[in-house]
């Protein structure tokens, strides 16, 4: 497991978050608002006019004199019921389109963040909270929140028709008060920390299972399917048993409701008795109250029974609003004049006081194509995204004509790495990724371009045949071509390979080398080899050891000079004639 898990925002800062959401749709809150406070109102009016209609009776009055409350009743429900539906759909609709800028902005916040801290995180604590978090707050948008703002609206009339009918009924029906918060404040405590845990127990096991399919050949390679198993049992006991803590909780919870109910209605009752004895209120009206009360139980209990929901839709919503908190750097807007790579001084570690890289110093000038070579854990792939602004140096900058990397606009600096992934659809909206508005014409040329537009014609359905999951499988050079064909078609001023051709296998290396020349052609190109004979045909090569430059210049002169690069030329040559010209420099050099 990781050791940095991604924030979680405070109770405080969750609030602010959701009510500067609300304050975003004004009208449409005093609109909801509106609606709601007409469907309570609606539900009030019967049970006063019940109270009219019993003094009525009592003293006698013709049948003519009930029929004004009668339709009165009638036309109140008519009336909630229209006023609760509207109230529902317009709840709905903004808890929707909240939740939607909730998503919006983690996932924004979560594209942007250096890989870095990710990696401390681990991806499973993120796809926690975009998914399982996501789904909590998105159940509580649709039916808790409906619920709490009718069953407040609700409680709330009723309280007010209660002082209406009389002062002393009305403090008789808030007599029960304290037993209500003094349930909750027994319950809030204990429940917030439990929900919270139970959200990271979730977040725990969803990174185990992710790490254990991500990695499941090695897995089945090491047979350590049952120690994966052992863990993945550990965590979702341990995310278990924070459900069964919390429901248990819960259920002592809900005694304490059912105490403070049996007490509210029995006041009302003894205190309407003798209110009524002592001629201060009639029958009628300690009716109406004792149904008011009744009627009461209702929403405070929806409130409270929901707290469960509320709870963990709020742990979820602090998880989510945590990952807003994060520092981002705003996205640049710079496009440089000249097209220039340099790495100034750049020093880097994942770990403090673990360093990778030490003050290299590294320039690729417009239109030239570098190779950076050296043995694994050499660096070369830090360098390469350093220089795609993917990681901040400790020191040191990574500048493309003067700007820094991190201020270029989008789509100046591109990088292909030897881990492509195809997205599910049609092959030619995977490579419109590059450009969405690019033509069916200019994807076509940027097929063409890297050698791919062939084989593309020739699958069912041409560039519009499904691939990626749930469509027709592509071989690793085929996807390659892809990850080539999106950089042509953004058409970057620089280009980074990292290993690009690397999982290409014997049968598709050449071509896919060529495809690799023809995508960088006339671009600034930094290109970290995966085999030697890609460095031998740059312009330049760059020689990378425990972090730092030992060598750069031509591939003849450093072959002439008997350094470290002619030691690792020489040695390629003599395992390419006995065993596989495919090998690659870090298998020569391990």
């Amino acid at each position: 497991m990781t050791g940095a898990a991604l924030p979680i925002a405070s109770s405080a800062r969750t609030c602010a978050w959701f009510l500067a959401r609300l304050r975003e749709h004004k009208l449409e809150v005093a609109g909801t608002a509106a609606a709601g406070l007409a469907a309570a109102t609606s539900s009030v009016v019967p049970v006063t006019a019940l109270g009219r209609l019993v003094d009525l009776v009592r003293a006698g009055a013709p049948p003519r004199a009930l029929l004004p409350i009668a339709f009165l009743i009638a036309g109140a429900a008519l009336l909630g019921g229209v006023a609760g539906g509207v109230t529902s759909v317009l709840v709905n609709r903004l808890a929707e389109r909240i939740l939607a800028a909730l998503r919006e902005q983690t996932v924004a916040v979560a594209l942007r963040l250096p890989a870095t801290v990710l990696d401390r995180a681990g991806r499973g604590d993120l796809l926690s909270r975009v998914g399982a978090d996501v789904a909590a707050v998105g159940r509580a948008a649709a039916d808790v929140l409906p619920t709490i703002i009718s069953a407040s609206l609700l409680a709330a009339l009723s309280v007010t028709a209660m002082f209406g009918l009389d002062w002393r009924l009305g403090l008789a029906g808030l007599a029960a008060l304290p037993l209500y918060l003094l349930a909750l404040r027994w319950y809030l405590p204990r429940s917030a920390p439990i929900y919270a845990g139970e959200r990271a127990a979730v977040a725990s096991r969803s990174q185990l299972l992710m790490e254990s399919l991500q990695g499941v050949r090695t897995v089945h390679a090491y047979r350590l399917e049952r120690r994966h198993l052992d863990r993945i049992e550990e965590a979702s006991e341990r995310a278990r048993e924070m459900s069964v803590g919390v429901f248990t909780l819960f259920t002592r919870f809900v005694g304490r409701i059912n105490r403070a109910e049996l007490a509210s209605l029995a006041t009302i009752l003894v205190a309407g008795f003798w209110f009524v004895r002592a001629g201060w209120v009639s029958v009628g009206e300690t009716a109406a109250a004792a149904v008011l009360i009744h009627r009461l139980f209702t929403p405070v209990s929806e409130i409270l029974y929901i707290f469960d929901e509320i709870q963990e839709a709020g742990a979820g919503l602090a998880r989510l609003v945590g990952v807003g908190t994060l520092p981002v750097a705003p996205v640049g807007t710079i496009v440089p004049v000249v097209p220039d790579l340099t790495l100034d001084g750049v020093s880097f570690g994942y770990e403090s006081g673990v360093p990778v890289l030490g003050e290299v110093v590294l320039r690729v000038a417009p239109g030239e194509r570098v190779a950076l070579v050296g043995s694994t854990g050499a660096g070369k792939t830090t360098v390469a995204s350093i220089a795609a602004g993917i990681l901040r140096p400790v020191s040191g900058t990574a500048w493309v004509g003067g700007v820094p990397v991190d201020q270029l606009a989008p789509g100046v600096v591109a990088i292909v790495s030897q881990e492509t992934h195809v997205f599910a659809g049609a092959l030619i909206d995977d490579v419109r990724l590059a450009r969405p508005s690019a033509t069916e014409s200019e994807v076509e040329s940027a097929l063409d371009t890297v050698g791919a537009l062939d084989w593309v014609m020739r699958l069912p359905n041409g560039m519009e045949t499904l691939v990626g999951e749930g469509g027709r499988p592509l071989t690793s050079a085929q996807a390659q071509q892809l990850a080539l064909a999106r950089l042509v078609l953004l058409d970057p001023q620089v280009a980074i390979l990292d290993e690009a051709t690397a999982e290409a296998g014997s049968a598709g290396a050449r071509q896919l080398e060529e495809s690799a020349m023809a995508a960088t052609k006339g671009r600034t190109t930094l290109l970290v080899a995966h085999r030697l004979t890609q460095a031998a045909t740059a312009d330049r090569v760059v020689v990378l050891e425990h972090g730092r430059v030992v060598e750069e210049g031509t591939h003849d002169d450093l072959v002439t000079a008997g350094g470290r690069y002619a030691e690792l030329w020489s040695a390629w040559q003599s395992r390419s004639r006995v065993a596989s010209p495919l090998r690659t420099c870090g298998d020569v050099m391990s």
